[in-house]
């Protein structure tokens, strides 16, 4: 059973609209490693389609924030007028659906969802050395985690760890541990400003890693009309 693995949503729907489109007829379920929610000008649409169609999502930190469910003095001012106009425009249906997300690690068939590190599920993890800190944490050959925006990920052993990079497709190996991050769906902030995704076939012991164009200037509209900061349009472009 092919998994369609999406991260990062941020309320972009032209992107989400997108992977959609191009991943069709690929996958069985979708699961979804939180932040569906933030930066982006269409909460409502997404959400809607999350909870229509995710077999499974974990929250995000932004997911947290955008539910009014803590203090906003540790995010960026961007972020932070992002979260607040979020909130203002969720139906009550949606911000229900959203302050009922669970916390990650969850496990879904052999595998774990997280959004940040499995350890923590705000803690980022960015480098090799992040990724062998998290070796005893590791609940599953294979856990799929996102909150960096970075497509690509971590093999890790008993020893060491190593960066994965994302190739069109990885071999999930006997006897090693992978921590794989899908990218951004929404914002995607490694260089490619192109929707991210993965697709993991468990049979075939293979993780595809995955980009699409979109609408990148109707989704920057909208922010802009929204009323929302210029930067979250302005990076759409540049995916940093």
């Amino acid at each position: 059973m092919p998994y369609l693995i999406l991260s990062d949503i941020h309320a972009n729907i032209e992107a989400l609209s997108a992977v959609m489109a191009e991943a069709a007829g690929r996958f069985d379920k979708i699961l979804c490693l939180g932040d569906l929610v933030g930066y982006g000008a269409d909460p409502n649409a997404v959400t809607k389609w999350a909870r229509e169609n995710a077999a499974a999502v974990v929250r995000g930190n932004h997911d947290r924030a955008c539910c009014a469910r803590e203090s906003l003095d540790d995010y960026r001012p961007a972020a932070a007028a992002s979260a607040i106009w979020t909130n203002e425009q969720l139906s009550e249906e949606n911000l229900a659906y959203l302050d009922r997300l669970p916390r990650g690690p969850l496990r879904y068939d052999d595998f774990d969802l997280s959004h940040g590190s499995p350890a923590d599920e705000d803690e980022y993890v960015m480098t090799v050395m992040d990724a062998a800190r998290l070796r005893d944490s590791l609940g599953a050959q294979v856990t799929f985690f996102g909150h960096t925006h970075l497509q690509g990920g971590f093999l890790v052993t008993r020893q060491s760890a190593k960066r994965i990079e994302p190739q069109t497709a990885i071999e999930i190996e006997a006897d090693h541990f992978y921590l794989i991050n899908p990218g951004s769906v929404g914002q995607p902030r490694d260089g490619d400003a192109r929707a991210a995704y993965a697709i993991y076939s468990p049979e075939r012991h293979l993780i595809e890693f995955c980009r699409a164009n979109y609408d990148i200037e109707k989704a920057a509209a909208k922010v802009r009309a929204a009323g929302l900061p210029e930067s979250l349009a302005q990076r759409l472009f540049t995916g940093t």
